[in-house]
């Protein structure tokens, strides 16, 4: 009896880990990733570019998003989806975002039902594999006892002798000061700062321009500054979508009846050629209301930086000219001094001439006065 209940105990345990196995498997992929369920720049080979490379099984979810009222999610044939037949849909969703569980296998086949969005390439066909081989259940047999580790041998001691210390390094003198005085370097000119060049901006980058959900285009917008000379770039296909440029006023309320100028051949190239505010939408019905609407702030381009003076700074006048303090001669005549003769190398000087003459007269006055004494 125990024997027939531990069996029944672990057959219950299988089974809910075969089911919990067979959920976590299943995938949930979100139709076109970044790109959403729009009408596709690209048109038909976007969404077929997309599911190439997946591999879709029973029990996965799609997830298209999309702007309500501006498209829906509509499951159809191979035959309505070969033509765009929207007429007779095998199921129709309307709410974003629709999540459709793949139930069965083989192909589906998905459109949007308005007005030509499927033509332009708002269409999707996937290939549904059975539901993958469940993994094996747990072994319920204890694994063996883990053996213990081999001991490993510690390593004999080295016998090597240790290598000699190294020489300390051999002090190399300083080299003596240099007496002469150094030559200041030039100052480098300053550079003027680059101008930024125009740049082309592919609005929505890869989304292209199209019907997205509210608020897309601002965000795409709100990290980026716009100058004049700039260039923003419309890519979506002709016949399924324009730009319009308009007034605040009309962006604000979608009027479309009025526009300042409207393009229909894509790709629409509008160079900014003022500042301040500029506006944008789509003139297809519920386009613009669906959140295809562009708003951005235009401001001026770089101004280029001024050039280095290539004007040189005068000398100060506030030098002296050399030889200009000499003292003029004064109007008393001096006796020239008569310049001596080298004196060779080891040899003694030569009294001075003029000290002995000076002497000699001294002793010749004092003579004068003692004999005029005696006599």
């Amino acid at each position: 009896m125990a024997r027939n209940t531990n069996m029944a105990f672990f057959a219950a345990m299988a089974a809910a880990a075969l089911l919990m196995s067979s959920a976590a498997a299943a995938t949930t992929y979100q139709v076109g990733d970044g790109l959403g369920w729009v009408v596709p720049p690209g048109g038909a080979a976007a969404y077929a570019t997309w599911a190439a490379n997946k591999t879709f099984v029973v029990g996965d979810t799609l997830v298209f998003t999309f702007t309500s009222g501006s498209h829906d999610v509509a499951e159809v044939t191979k035959a309505a989806f070969d033509a765009c037949n929207v007429t007779s849909p095998i199921t129709l969703e309307t709410a974003s975002p629709t999540n459709i569980t793949l139930s069965s296998s083989g192909e589906h086949y998905y459109i949007c039902t308005f007005a030509g969005h499927c033509s332009a390439g708002q269409k999707l066909s996937i290939n549904v594999n059975g539901a993958s081989s469940p993994a094996p259940a747990p072994s319920t047999t204890p694994p063996p006892p883990p053996s213990p580790p081999a001991s490993v041998p510690a390593p004999a001691p080295s016998t090597t002798s240790p290598p000699p210390s190294p020489s300390p390094p051999t002090s190399v003198p300083a080299p003596a000061p240099s007496t002469s005085t150094p030559t200041p370097a030039a100052s480098p000119a300053p550079t003027p700062s680059s101008t930024r060049a125009p740049v082309n901006w592919t609005v929505g980058n890869n989304s292209g321009w199209n019907v997205l959900p509210l608020g897309s285009y601002q965000t795409w917008a709100a990290n980026k500054t716009f100058l004049v000379g700039d260039t923003l770039v419309f890519n979506y296909l002709n016949g399924t979508h324009d730009v319009a440029v308009v007034t605040k006023a009309n962006y604000d309320s979608c009027n479309t009846s009025n526009t300042l100028a409207l393009f229909r051949n894509p790709p629409t190239r509008i160079t900014l050629n003022t500042t301040g505010e500029n506006f944008f939408i789509c003139t297809f019905t519920g386009h613009c209301a669906g959140g295809q609407k562009l708003a951005i702030n235009v401001t001026a381009g770089s101004t280029t930086a001024t050039p280095p003076s290539s004007t040189a700074t005068p000398p100060s006048s506030s030098a002296t000219p050399p030889g200009s303090s000499a003292t003029p001669p004064s109007g008393t005549p001096t006796t020239p001094t008569t310049p001596s003769s080298p004196t060779p190398e080891g040899a003694a000087a030569p009294p001075n001439a003029a000290a002995s003459l000076g002497a000699a007269g001294l002793s010749a006055t004092f003579l004068s006065i003692a004999l005029a004494l005696l006599f």
